[in-house]
């Protein structure tokens, strides 16, 4: 880092010449001063990114696959054709269905006309009760035998409608699987193709009972707090990078998968740039909570001993000056932080605001109390920019 790079820097000047083994100054430290403050928590999980619908697209008609008319991987629109099946046997079902109709219609209008003839006639007493209850019979037969072929007829149509595959939402199709020439069996493997709708995208992911269990009880006891009341969502991708799309928690599920002891989350981005696909591998980032009134500290700055994690501050030392004094530590989660300083820790314990917590050069403290010289950052770099003093006037250079 280039804290580290000038503290190495000005570590070689301003020493006295000739100084030996017993007379090195103390060895200069960087140091950050730590406060209280609110940091915010992020809880990250493996995810997958899913569409947000995902259909199969089958045959409903057995016959023939005509043509492909779509581009494999290609973007569709709803109701855009994708596949045509063979017609011509249901476009002859629809003739004949049609034709059933207009028979149908001449026999009721003939009946309707028979039952009118007589009605007159059986109030004059002229025909039998029975030959206008005939006529009367026939009349509804017709018009129901009109109802049946007009329902034949809205059937077969319907058959004839679905050898025109169509796709029924928007989105991607994937490969074909099945191809000119082959046979879609309605009855049995019609699987033509997949598609999903890729906007909006989900992205499917678990959180472990202990995960979820620990973050309720520290929202309930106002150890950590959600201030909107909701999560944002990120996604962080396999090489580590951040992506831009922001999203939210759409499903969290109330029980447990039985396998696994997780409980199932989905979260949902807009993707009207198709920037996500389905299946990708990703990493989901929970953030809106923080943790009030803590301290976090550089990852760097916290080192393991034989009894734990510990940090060195800026304490006394002998004579009252200053001292690399251990401080054991308990650390929380691990955070973002501000700057360049990168990951950090969440201190629980072990240290409080205005302690001084050494966080470069580290490596040049050998015991626990241990002289040095502490600088801010800000100190260390300017020292590193002064140029190097020369040999002391009168030597040969």
């Amino acid at each position: 880092m280039l804290v580290s790079a000038a503290l190495l820097s000005a570590c070689g000047k301003g020493q006295p010449e000739g100084a030996g083994a017993g007379g090195m100054p103390p060895p200069m430290v960087v140091y950050e001063t730590v406060n209280s403050r609110d940091v915010a928590i992020d809880f990250e999980y493996p995810g997958q990114t899913a569409g947000s619908r995902e259909v199969e697209i089958r045959a409903r008609v057995t016959g023939i696959i005509d043509k492909r008319l779509y581009q494999e991987g290609g973007r569709v629109k709803a109701g855009q054709s994708l596949f045509r099946i063979d017609p011509a046997t249901y476009a002859a079902a629809a003739a004949t269905a049609d034709a059933n109709i207009a028979t149908a219609e001449a026999r009721l209008k003939q009946a309707e006309r028979e039952f009118n003839r007589l009605k007159p006639l059986i109030e004059a007493k002229a025909v039998s009760q029975q030959e206008f209850d005939t006529a009367a019979s026939n009349f509804d037969l017709a018009k129901a035998s009109l109802k049946a072929a007009q329902a034949q007829a809205n059937a077969a149509h319907i058959d004839l409608g679905y050898t025109d595959v169509r796709a029924p939402i928007n989105g991607v199709v994937g490969r074909a699987l099945k191809v000119e020439g082959a046979l879609a069996n309605a009855q049995g493997d019609s699987l033509l193709a997949t598609m999903a709708q890729t906007d909006p995208m989900y992205v499917n992911f678990s959180v472990s009972d202990d995960d979820r269990n620990k973050l309720q009880a520290q929202l309930a006891s106002g150890e950590l707090k959600l201030p909107d009341g909701k999560y944002s969502v990120h996604l962080k991708a396999a090489d580590g990078h951040m992506l831009k799309q922001v999203g939210k928690l759409d499903f969290s599920d109330y029980k447990a998968d039985a396998n696994t002891g997780a409980f199932s989350s989905r979260a949902e981005f807009a993707n009207g740039d198709n920037v996500l696909a389905p299946g990708q591998f990703m990493r989901v980032v929970l953030a809106g909570v923080i943790r009030p009134n803590a301290i976090a500290v550089p990852q760097r700055a916290v080192l393991d001993g034989p009894n734990g994690k510990f940090v060195y501050t800026v304490g006394q030392g002998k004579e009252g000056k200053p001292a690399a004094v251990p401080a054991p530590v308990v650390p929380g989660e691990w955070v973002q932080l501000e700057g360049s300083n990168g990951n950090g820790w969440v201190i629980k314990s072990g240290l409080k605001s205005g302690d001084k917590v050494i966080v470069d050069g580290m490596a040049r403290i050998f015991f626990p109390f241990q002289p040095v010289t502490p600088l801010t950052a800000a100190e260390a770099a300017k020292m590193a920019q002064q140029p190097p003093m020369g040999p002391p006037a009168g030597k040969a250079k």
